[in-house]
């Protein structure tokens, strides 16, 4: 194994003690908030997060094993399960992107109606959908024998081996690409552009009161003035950074493997083996940072954190306690009685 391999490696287990640490807080959140629990959108981050954890304890190991022995790491039927749970997870997680879009886009377009528009049962429709569209694909793969060990990327997934099948072979994979990744990078686009539309005109009105106010504020402090001008400034730019966020992790993690695959199928050009796994390192990124990118930075989610951290630390501290006064207790039992 070279150094190219060993660093791939590297970027593969770094990738999985992530993942799993970084989902398994967001199930814990989702276990211990009930405020969560009782949002729409905790459907969609349950099956982001679920689907996440699934891919990093079967996909990412065997892909692992396979950077490591050059070769298939499973036989063929547990490769062909992992080729089919790759298919079904990956367009599941771009699908879960594009219902958390959605959910955004009505909660800042439409305020006032969101609770009617966004139910549970509704968000639990929207879930069935994504299941049943993201099942289409491995399930027609796995009748067509269309899963395996794919040498370029080290990993189980959709591949076919059979010269004669090549074009057939081509036009499903590019639909499933079209169905899965460009579909959802559209909604991703026109409902965030929505929302930052909608946030810029709140801040535009927020800033006319700002400048009102310090217009008619002679007296303030000229500190008292740089400060609200500064805020004003981040107020404008919290709603672009954070749409960057959403939309650029999800072309940065998917788009590399995408693109690789579709140039391996329609183009003679020879792709090193280095570049396919990377680029499959790329996708599984992604499921190592879904959880800070929708879930661990927002607000319920930090306090929920803490308030896991502080039951944690209460428990010892109390356990500590009573095992330091139960030792207190035995010390003065056996000491020798003064006459």
């Amino acid at each position: 194994m070279n150094s190219w391999d060993a660093g791939l490696a590297g970027l593969l287990v770094g990738t999985i003690g992530v993942s799993l640490l970084s989902n398994g807080l967001v199930l814990l959140c989702l276990l211990h908030s009930a405020d969560i629990r009782r949002q729409a959108p905790a459907l969609f981050t349950l099956n982001l997060t679920c689907g996440n954890l699934l891919c990093t304890v079967v996909n990412m190991p065997l892909t692992l094993a396979g950077v490591v022995a050059q070769r298939q790491p499973a036989g063929d039927r547990l490769c062909r399960l992992a080729a089919f749970l790759d298919t079904f997870l990956a367009a599941n997680s771009m699908l879960s992107m594009a219902a958390l879009s959605i959910d955004r886009w009505v909660a800042v377009v439409f305020p006032l109606s969101y609770r009617a528009k966004m139910r549970l049962r509704d968000a639990a429709f929207m879930v069935a959908y994504t299941w049943l569209h993201a099942l289409t694909f491995p399930a027609t793969a796995l009748a067509l024998s269309w899963l395996g060990f794919h040498q370029l990327y080290a990993s189980c997934t959709l591949c076919s081996r059979r010269p004669e099948e090549r074009l057939r072979f081509a036009v499903f994979t590019s639909a499933f690409h079209a169905l899965s990744f460009l579909l959802s990078f559209i909604v991703l686009c026109f409902t965030y552009l929505k929302v930052l539309k909608v946030a810029r005109f709140h801040c535009k009105r927020i800033d006319v009161i700002t400048m009102q106010t310090l217009v008619l504020l002679v007296d303030i402090h000229p500190s008292v003035r740089e400060r609200c001008l500064e805020e004003q400034r981040r107020r404008r730019q919290r709603a672009t950074k954070k749409i960057s966020t959403f939309i650029g992790t999800f072309l940065v993690c998917f788009a590399p493997y995408v693109i690789t695959r579709l140039v391996e199928l329609f183009s003679t050009a020879p792709i090193g083996s280095h570049w396919g796994v990377l680029s499959k390192c790329l996708a599984y990124s992604k499921a190592a940072s879904d959880p800070f990118v929708y879930s661990l930075l927002r607000h319920q989610y930090r306090r929920s954190c803490k308030e896991l951290l502080n039951r944690v630390f209460n428990r010892r501290s109390i356990h500590s306690r009573s095992v330091g006064l139960t030792g207190d207790s035995h010390s003065q039992n056996i000491l020798p009685v003064s006459e």
